[in-house]
């Protein structure tokens, strides 16, 4: 028996929580051998740390911070989504926990920003 994918499937606002959560998931993965090591340059002596830390130091590392913050906002809350639609007593699509989700993923990467100009 052959499947076919169902296209509809993706229009779904469940599909577009479970792709931001996949998605936010894997970059953050990505990010974590990058952390430890420039957390291992702190083990390598005061030198090393400071030189990375003026390395990073520039407009694109600090827009990166403020992706990292929206990414772990966005993975917080699509599983605490998930906990809830798991552990709750009803079934079914929540669109105010999807929008909830994204709503506090927003909020946190503007508090920030904002706090990286202030």
């Amino acid at each position: 028996m052959k499947l076919r994918s169902d296209s509809r499937a993706h229009k779904h606002p469940a599909w577009w929580a479970f792709a931001m959560h996949r998605l936010s998931g894997l970059a953050l993965a990505i990010f974590l051998p990058l952390h430890f090591w420039a957390l291992g340059k702190a083990l390598g002596g005061e030198a090393g740390l400071d030189g990375f830390l003026r390395f990073a130091d520039r407009p694109l590392f600090k827009f990166a911070e403020w992706g990292l913050v929206v990414l772990l906002a966005l993975h917080m809350m699509g599983g605490v989504r998930l906990l809830l639609i798991e552990f709750a007593g009803w079934s079914g699509l929540r669109k105010n926990w999807i929008a909830g989700a994204v709503g506090f993923a927003a909020l946190a990467g503007m508090a920030f920003a904002l706090a990286l100009f202030v």
